[in-house]
């Protein structure tokens, strides 16, 4: 690399969003991009990463206090995974890799993107980084349905064992072994299996959420995996009422009739968990309309009224896969990589083409929209 090569700046911002301890850069993958060439990282400090802040320092990154990125230099790409601090709609000058949440209509989207307008900023949003078949190049989907299923299973045991007691507080776990002898031994307990179904199944999301259930010791006839095949009928499906967990991995593109209906859960059912990986809460398309508000790892179930007095529990937190920090984050990471060596070259290759693209076409489309 000449002197004269430009260096891309990636800058690691700290997480705010409570409870989050994932990163979207590990250490290892910094290492990798400075043994490359042709770039700088700075890294904030943070207490709630899983990653402590000395192992980005031996990667050769450099230190910075936390939530600085405000003030960093205009050419630094802003780097994160979850949404920019609250109470604050400053303009937004710098470019960001970060999941925004604000393509698909989504409460506020607006907002956000007029942040980028207001601050001729630019934002490459993580959800959509695509190869040319379109498949997201990096995503937590497994790790998002493998945690999901990991809580809906817990919650479906503290309803066998909790004695009407407030569902705990969901803290991270060092590794996924833990946490599935803590399944096990409650399973154990119990005596008996639940039957769980797995909407899109296989997909990313829902392979996720099954290999949980086996790795749990599920039985297979117990594990029931529907995707676009079983759903092509159309919702709402009754054989969702007859699992006693219901976890939904679907990704949304567009409108579809409901999978549940209020009329559903007034009436008679096995059901008594959902979760709600998906997380389309806000969207108006929401294919679980008898819920709007999302969840979290300290409040994480939302009773759900019913005429029939058997509890219906729900999940819908949004960041799942910060249950197992590090080894989701790693395997985001890694996947990330190769676009990531793109940057360089980013405004002739095509994963970082389409991504930019795909922001000015929203950011237009908020003309049009009510």
């Amino acid at each position: 690399m000449s002197a004269s090569t430009p260096v891309t700046h990636l800058w690691l911002r700290e997480e705010t969003k409570p409870m989050e301890h994932r990163a979207a850069l590990s250490p290892d993958v910094c290492k990798k991009l400075l043994e490359n060439g042709g770039f700088e990282i700075t890294v904030e400090e943070s207490q709630a990463r899983i990653f402590a802040d000395s192992e980005y320092e031996a990667a050769g990154c450099r230190l910075v206090p936390g939530d600085s990125w405000r003030s960093a230099p205009q050419d630094a790409i802003i780097t994160g995974l979850k949404e920019l601090p609250e109470n604050d709609t400053s303009a937004l000058p710098h470019t960001h890799i970060m999941f925004a949440h604000c393509y698909k209509q989504q409460g506020g989207w607006k907002d956000v993107l007029s942040r980028f307008v207001e601050g001729q900023g630019l934002l490459y949003d993580l959800e959509f980084l695509q190869d040319d078949s379109g498949r997201r190049v990096a995503a937590f989907g497994f790790y998002a349905g493998f945690t999901g299923s990991a809580v809906g299973i817990d919650a479906w045991c503290h309803q066998q064992l909790g004695g009407g007691a407030k569902y705990p507080v969901i803290k991270p776990y060092p590794n996924e072994d833990v946490l599935i002898a803590e399944t096990k031994e409650k399973l154990a307990r119990i005596g008996k299996m639940p039957r769980i179904m797995v909407m899109g199944a296989l997909g990313r999301c829902g392979s996720g959420a099954v290999a949980y259930a086996r790795k749990a010791g599920i039985p297979e006839e117990n594990i029931v995996q529907w995707d676009m095949a079983e759903t092509a009928k159309g919702g709402p499906f009754k054989e969702i009422m007859e699992a006693d967990i219901f976890v939904n991995c679907i990704y949304l593109s567009s409108k579809i009739p409901p999978f549940v209906t209020q009329e559903q859960i007034d009436g008679e059912r096995q059901l008594s968990v959902i979760v709600d990986v998906s997380c389309d809460t806000t969207n108006p398309f929401n294919p679980i309309p008898i819920y709007n508000v999302n969840t979290t790892f300290d409040n994480a179930l939302l009773d759900i009224q019913s005429a029939n007095a058997k509890p219906l529990q729900l999940c819908s937190i949004d960041h799942l896969p910060t249950m197992l920090p590090r080894e989701s984050s790693n395997q985001f990471a890694i996947d990330l990589l190769p676009t990531l060596l793109q940057l360089p070259t980013r405004s002739s290759a095509p994963v970082w083409t389409r991504a930019e693209k795909l922001f000015h076409d929203k950011v237009a489309s908020m003309a049009t929209s009510d």
